[in-house]
């Protein structure tokens, strides 16, 4: 093989072995900041992974919101009607949290199906359900929310 040859064949493996490692490093910084949305079924039938954050969603369960009188903090069940899904969390709610209403949280499930928040979203007004929770509680929800 020709010397030139050669060294323009060093340099193009060598171009193509940086591209597959710079290519392979941002999936994998990619993978680990994706929060994969789950509803309370999908939860309880051990589909969500364990102590890595997930979304899940739903509506915040009549008489389950308890809140700390000495600190920010608040649990409450998120279900979607069939099953239900335990949250804590430590902060200021938004100011549309409220029961009967829908819910979008982030944060990490740990053993025993608790989900531990870091972020609770709620919906921004009377019509609105975020599509992953809508999806999720289709066919399930009582009739007279169905509007």
């Amino acid at each position: 093989m020709n010397p030139k040859r050669k060294q323009r064949l060093v340099i193009l493996l060598g171009l193509a072995t940086l591209a597959a490692i710079a290519v392979g490093l941002t999936l994998y910084s990619l993978s680990s900041n994706i929060n994969l949305f789950f509803s309370p079924e999908q939860i309880a039938k051990g589909e969500a992974p364990l102590e890595r954050q997930i979304r899940a969603g739903g509506m915040v369960k009549e008489g389950s919101v308890q809140r700390d009188k000495e600190s920010l903090d608040v649990s409450f069940v998120v279900t979607d009607y069939e099953n239900d899904l335990e949250v804590y969390y430590s902060g200021i709610l938004p100011d549309l949290f409220r029961e009967g209403q829908g819910v979008v949280v982030v944060g990490k499930l740990e053993e025993g199906g608790m989900l531990r928040a870091g972020q609770v979203l709620a919906k921004h007004d009377e019509n609105y359900m975020p599509p992953e929770v809508a999806e999720a509680m289709q066919g399930k929800m009582p009739t007279e929310t169905l509007e």
